[in-house]
């Protein structure tokens, strides 16, 4: 069922109306429909039909320690990125031996942290850091578990910035290196290489391509096992796209058109998983955009209309520094009003109060005329949005607020101007 929805005029979350929720605590400020959370994890859990695999949400998305406990509860594993992410999933109730350590650039401190917690696995990028891993193993008296990170060279489209598997980016070993650096992984005393991991971008909304990369990793865990190593486990990522255009309908609302929709993360994951089930790996993925970017919405509010010209700029409360996304990516959100008073529609730029000129959230967009004082809701920001924000202009970090039902609680509370202070 839909978690945002037009109840007449009103934008509701679930069963409390928006604009009162922007009303008492303020704006800018993010919400969460939990509702949205957990029909998400349910729906991707579902689409492995009682196939054996481990689900490992991706703690970057959003870390609201919150979210993070009802996630959790719902049995997920974590993939973290780093020893704060980490520290967040443990403490959120995530099981250790449910927690992989992904990235590029693992501190030796991070390193020895995640051995002593003891968690399940490292996915390893290097030759170089497997040594490290090994050797800080070593120090701590335990054998560390290791998938190794194949950059397979799939170009999976989007934006250049969430490109993960093409050769010119940092991400994991070259596909015709995988051979050997395995094998030198295998030779090493306290690392254990149980198999392979692969994530190949993100806001992907092709089943092709996520079948491209199953067929090359099954291909490549062939050529593995045929040369003496021993391969086990399967990682296959996340990148599972959502629907940012189109989101929310009404007749007072400008048409967007949909992208792909009704191509839901679990209809990728059913399309693929016969490919990966044929490896005899343990499966696992790794979903973090697909669970919780729907269920969130980032609420402003109406500072000014201004007109130069033939150009419309309607400056809101939020900014760049609050949601980076559009000013990052030229990332497509849609923009509505939380209440609906059958306005014209005008071509404008939605825009901040920083002092950049890529503080935009929306450029020559089709809109709803809105006036000074209205709320609007940037939709679909649930994911990457609260966690990269930022104090640039030393400008408050908003507040998160959960909503269950008719009920709203906050998971957040607003920054202080004492919190600028060190």
């Amino acid at each position: 069922m839909p978690h945002y929805t037009f109840l007449e005029s009103v934008l509701m979350c679930e069963g409390v109306p928006l604009h009162e929720i922007a009303r008492r605590f303020g704006t800018p400020l993010y919400v969460y429909s939990k509702g949205d959370i957990l029909e998400k994890c349910r729906t991707i859990e579902s689409a492995f039909d009682g196939s054996p695999h481990l689900t490992y949400y991706a703690v970057k998305a959003n870390a609201n320690p919150v979210i993070l406990r009802h996630i959790a509860h719902e049995g997920l594993g974590a993939d973290v990125g780093s020893k704060g992410e980490m520290y967040l999933a443990l403490q959120a109730g995530f099981r250790p031996d449910q927690i992989t350590f992904s990235g590029v650039g693992k501190q030796d401190d991070e390193i020895a942290y995640a051995l002593d917690q003891g968690i399940r696995a490292f996915n390893v990028e290097s030759a170089q850091e497997i040594d490290v891993i090994d050797q800080s193993a070593a120090r701590a008296g335990r054998k560390a578990g290791l998938l190794l990170r194949v950059n397979l060279d799939i170009d999976a489209g989007g934006h250049a910035y969430v490109s993960t598997s093409r050769k010119q980016n940092k991400f994991g070993v070259p596909r015709d290196r995988a051979g050997e650096v395995f094998y030198h992984a295998s030779t090493l005393r306290h690392v254990e290489v149980r198999g392979v991991h692969s994530h190949i971008g993100s806001q992907i909304t092709n089943v092709e391509t996520f079948l491209t990369a199953a067929r090359s990793l099954a291909e490549l865990i062939t050529e593995l096992r045929q040369a003496g190593n021993h391969v086990h486990e399967l990682d296959f990522g996340g990148g599972y796209g959502v629907q940012y255009h189109g989101f929310l309908a009404h007749p007072q609302l400008p048409e967007e058109q949909a992208e792909r929709a009704g191509l839901s993360t679990a209809t990728m994951i059913r399309e693929v998983l016969p490919v990966l089930q044929r490896t005899g790996c343990a499966i696992a993925i790794q979903p973090g955009r697909s669970i919780v970017a729907e269920a969130g919405a980032l609420l402003v509010r109406v500072l000014y209309r201004k007109e130069n010209g033939e150009k419309t700029f309607i400056v809101v409360d939020g900014g760049m520094n609050d949601l980076i996304r559009p000013s990052l990516y030229h990332a497509h959100h849609q923009i509505v009003p939380l209440v609906l008073r059958n306005a014209p529609h005008e071509k404008a730029d939605v825009v901040g109060p920083v002092c950049e000129s890529g503080d935009f959230f929306a450029q020559d967009r089709l809109l709803s005329r809105v006036e000074r004082g209205d709320y609007l809701g940037i939709m679909c920001a649930g994911a990457y949005g609260y966690v990269i924000t930022s104090n640039y202009n030393a400008r408050l970090r908003p507040a998160e607020v959960l909503v269950e039902g008719d009920d709203c609680e906050l998971i957040r509370e607003r920054e202080s101007l004492e919190d600028l202070l060190p």
